[in-house]
């Protein structure tokens, strides 16, 4: 049966978020650092996203739903407008656009390095989401698309370096993720001794 009101729904739930943090600065409840509120707020739910994006196909597989495909690319794609706010945040609140301080930011601190490559390597994701674009790239899809495992790795990693003291929170995604890619192989693993078997 088609779900018509699922991704209406899903669109909804990703943008609210953004809507609380939107209200709790206009109410004035964005804490004594409101910067650093919106620019964390924004990098979890970017994190988030990304986790939940990696999600749908061990769902499909588990329960055989044949709705979490359909939500992957939406997902993934809210992923990527939350990481770009997350990074217009720290461009324009943090560093006012002073691309100087940006660069020695990006060589001299670690945690700003990864999380600049992460999102680097997000954009030919976003820009290869569509459909003529499989088309288009045919196998190769498939393969430049294995860099959705690596850049929610290199986003735990921007987090855990950021947080430094307190790594709970990047430790639980971390290990989210762990048992996202550890569903996944050996669902790799089986083509490979079906070919041994024959």
């Amino acid at each position: 049966m088609q779900r018509n009101w699922l991704k209406p729904l899903v669109f909804t739930l990703c943008l609210l978020p953004l809507v609380v943090l939107g209200w709790q600065g206009y109410a004035d409840r964005l804490g004594a650092n409101p910067i650093e509120t919106i620019t964390r707020s924004l990098g979890d739910w970017a994190l988030r996203l990304l986790l939940l994006t990696l999600m749908m196909t061990p769902l499909r597989r588990r329960f055989g739903w044949r709705w979490p495909p359909a939500l992957r690319r939406m997902l993934g794609l809210f992923a990527f407008f939350y990481a770009l706010l997350h990074l217009v945040t720290y461009l324009w609140l943090d560093q006012f656009f002073d691309w100087g301080e940006i660069w020695l930011d990006i060589l001299e601190r670690p945690f700003i390095t990864v999380g600049m490559l992460a999102f680097v390597l997000l954009l030919p994701l976003v820009l290869t989401s569509n459909r003529y674009m499989m088309r288009r790239l045919g196998r190769n899809w498939k393969k430049l698309h294995r860099l959705a495992y690596v850049v929610p790795a290199l986003a735990v990693l921007h987090f855990w370096w950021l947080v430094k003291a307190d790594v709970s929170q990047p430790l639980f995604y971390g290990l989210i993720l762990l048992l996202l890619l550890a569903f996944r192989l050996p669902a790799r693993r089986r083509p490979l001794a079906a070919r041994t078997r024959g």
